[in-house]
């Protein structure tokens, strides 16, 4: 079946139009038309070859929306007309521990993802969300029951939502916990949302003192400039969880020491080059740790979508059409946007 998409066919190339082939649906499978799809940093990272292993033709995108526009003869929970989402994974083994616990993103046999990951369908890695549809495992499809008017702005949260949501969740941050935010961008902003809404203190770290507003109108409580050495100094051995968004490498220990006795800094931002070495005498004389966490399993991301909904989050975002895609991309390394682009996939027929 063949479908248009916008993809690069090489790292030094701008992307462009590319009819590509989606499988007919199987048994088990679901159809997607898609109406909007989220441009994450990975899509760019991914697309430019800024790290090993991207497989060409590229075809990005994993933040996606949409409806189903068929399914297989075995699926059910889905039919023609529903409001679906497609996060960053399409597949797993299944049958490891971790995919047992529903924690897909850990799958100890590599998990699939939605682009550049392996698959026996032409040309034997899987091509994203910057497509007119897409065809995937029923179980791997989400519900989305946001209402039609935010579904641009629920795209992001098949990726910087379940990012933020699964540590939140799995270190039970809520009423009477404190948590930090490092960084006010596309995962930090909803980072500082996701985390209001669970009930807790909320403080959002930020280097640039242009964003203390912002931040506060995304629902802190409290604003932190990193580089005022007396407000850093203000929440010392304070927070039950800090939740670092940054991709770039700096030192961790002003964040290790605002940690309370047993508190934990999460790191979600893959930096491109590793952060200094910790002291580690700010862990171990407060048993502290510093730990990672990677998106979420299926089960955890439609539990986040669900709740997102119920208390109407959503992303901010700008919408661009599939044709601005290379100039968005340029903005994203300037960190000019606030916070996500979403593509319009209409705009593909064009």
């Amino acid at each position: 079946m063949t479908t248009r998409s916008w993809g690069a066919r090489a790292a030094n190339k701008a992307l462009e139009p590319i009819e590509i082939e989606r499988r007919q649906p199987g048994p088990q499978d679901v159809q997607i038309e898609i109406a909007y799809c989220g441009v994450c940093h990975s899509d760019l990272h991914t697309v430019r070859s800024e790290r090993a292993g991207t497989l060409f033709p590229c075809v990005p995108g994993h933040e996606i929306v949409g409806h189903v526009s068929a399914v297989g003869s075995e699926v059910t929970g889905f039919k023609v007309g529903d409001t679906v989402g497609v996060g960053c994974l399409v597949n797993s083994c299944q049958h490891c521990a971790s995919c047992d616990e529903g924690l897909e993103q850990y799958c100890e046999n590599g998990f699939t993802g939605t682009y550049n990951g392996p698959t026996k369908e032409a040309p034997g890695h899987t091509l994203g969300g910057y497509a007119q549809r897409i065809v995937v495992d029923r179980k791997f499809v989400l519900k989305i029951r946001h209402p039609e008017t935010q579904l641009a702005a629920v795209a992001p949260l098949l990726c910087a939502g379940i990012t933020t949501w699964s540590p939140l969740r799995h270190w039970k941050v809520g009423p009477g916990k404190k948590v930090g935010v490092v960084g006010i961008g596309g995962l930090g902003h909803m980072g500082v949302k996701i985390a209001h809404a669970m009930g807790t203190h909320v403080v959002a770290f930020t280097s640039s003192e242009s964003k203390r507003r912002a931040a506060l109108d995304l629902g802190a409580n409290e604003v932190v400039v990193s580089r005022n050495e007396n407000e850093m100094q203000a929440h010392v051995t304070s927070f039950d969880l800090i939740l670092n968004t940054v991709a770039a490498s700096h030192s961790l220990d002003a964040y290790t020491g605002l940690l309370k006795r047993d508190g934990t800094l999460v790191l979600v931002g893959v930096p491109e080059h590793p952060h200094p070495s910790p002291n580690i005498t700010k862990l171990i004389f407060k048993r502290r740790a510093i730990a990672g966490s990677l998106i979420g399993g299926i089960a955890e991301t439609q539990e986040m979508l669900d709740f997102c909904a119920q208390k109407g989050i959503v992303a901010d975002i700008e919408m661009i059409a599939i044709q601005q895609i290379d100039a968005a991309y340029d903005r994203m390394v300037k960190s000019d946007v606030n916070y996500r682009f979403v593509i319009d996939n209409a705009t593909l027929a064009s």
